[in-house]
């Protein structure tokens, strides 16, 4: 993914950014220039400087973000393996700075320009190694950027370390941030994440393989086409949690096009910047191939947030929970009378379902809905699966 970019060794009047003194500075930096504005385009790639293309781009277009920029990884002279021969490490000019400034000042400039064309409700993914990454978040909070997690992508098969003077490098970290701290709409897809994770939340440490065999992409004397290529499942699980079908993602260091490709796949459009045609053309070749998955099996599972809110009174007032019954718990060691407001009574404590049902067990707080149970057909189950007709009942009201 990370390709020939602007602000390598060798190109430094390309990138002229004064590094300002405060965050209220950096947020007030003017773009680039005063470029001429294009309509989005969508499942393409753009051939040219990144800063150069990000201007070009309408505001706020962009719903998801992943950038794998160049790691700056400073190698001094070719890596070798105990039988001597040569590593195919990244040592290409696009990974290249003069100096940590130089490479600061590129992050802040194209970290600015990627802000810009972001929703309010966009979020970013960032991914580098312990070379950038902590250069990287420290820009991204001075722009104004909120951090919501660091995710360890667990490499399960890494490189070796060579030389063997140093812990072997097994993984990488991503940097998931919103636009700002009072953006709170952002899509993360916890139901559906945590549905495919056998009932549990998804941790932020994910063990997938590095990219290789048939995935990995190379040219016909067999090297590989691009020495930085992601794994599509890598780039599948930030789009299934941070996307929906239909949402703009947005790479601007598209290399070897494994963005546009899981992008096709999963049902939604991608915007690419790239500014080595050689990538670009084999980014192009790839995505070409990309099947898309049938739309019925992109939909993301039913948020509960999304859901209408039903209330207790409304079970009560519709008859399907009568005044004067009885609720308990699964284990029938509490017990409540329901009131005709839709309020409970335990002895003389009245209350909502869940401060009732918190305060029978002791506790801070209590999901009512799961907590309470009614008698129905001879058996109890949760007052939730009531809500649940209720929901469908409407559901099937606005058809």
């Amino acid at each position: 993914m990370r390709n020939a970019r602007a602000g390598a060794a060798g190109s430094k009047s390309q990138l002229k950014v004064t590094r300002p003194e405060t965050s209220a500075a950096l947020l007030s930096l003017p773009l680039r220039g005063a470029r001429a504005r294009h309509a989005l385009p969508q499942n393409e790639i753009l051939v040219g400087d990144c800063l150069a293309k990000l201007d070009q781009l309408p505001d706020e277009c962009i719903d998801l973000v992943f950038a794998d920029p160049p790691y700056n990884l400073q190698l001094e002279g070719a890596l070798s393996r105990p039988d001597q021969s040569l590593v195919d490490a990244v040592d290409d000019d696009w990974d290249k700075f003069a100096s940590f400034s130089h490479y600061d000042d590129f992050t802040r400039a194209w970290l600015q320009a990627t802000r810009r064309v972001m929703k309010k409700n966009a979020t970013i993914f960032v991914i580098g190694s312990y070379h950038n990454i902590f250069r990287v978040g420290t820009i991204l909070q001075d722009l104004g950027f909120w951090i919501l997690n660091d995710i360890v992508w667990h490499k399960a098969n890494p490189m070796p370390n060579f030389r063997g003077r140093r812990f072997t490098n097994a993984h990488e970290t991503m940097i998931w941030a919103s636009k700002s701290a009072e953006a709170k709409n952002y899509t993360f897809n916890y139901e559906t994440l945590k549905a495919g994770n056998d009932d549990c939340q998804v941790r932020s440490d994910w063990f997938l393989p590095i990219c290789t065999g048939a995935e990995r992409l190379k040219e016909a004397s067999g090297r590989k086409t691009h020495p930085t290529q992601k794994p599509e499942a890598l780039l599948q699980r930030v789009m299934l949690s941070a996307s929906n079908p239909g949402d703009v993602v947005l790479d601007p260091f598209f290399g070897s096009g494994t963005t546009g490709a899981v992008a096709k796949k999963l049902g939604r459009t991608f915007v690419g910047i790239e500014r080595d045609e050689a990538y670009a053309k084999a980014a192009r070749a790839r995505i070409a191939l990309a099947e898309p998955l049938p739309a019925d099996v992109l939909a993301a599972a039913p948020s509960k947030r999304s859901e209408p809110r039903i209330a207790f009174s409304a079970l009560v007032e519709a008859g399907l929970i009568r005044a004067g019954e009885t609720l308990v718990d699964v284990k029938h060691r509490h017990s409540a009378l329901v009131r005709a407001d839709g309020t409970l009574a335990l002895g003389a404590i009245i209350g909502s379902i869940h401060k009732v049902g918190a305060l029978a067990q002791g506790l801070p707080a209590c999901n009512g809905w799961t907590f309470w149970h009614c008698k129905r057909d001879g058996k109890y189950e949760p007052i939730d699966s009531l809500r649940a007709n209720v929901r469908e009942n409407l559901r099937l009201a606005a058809e």
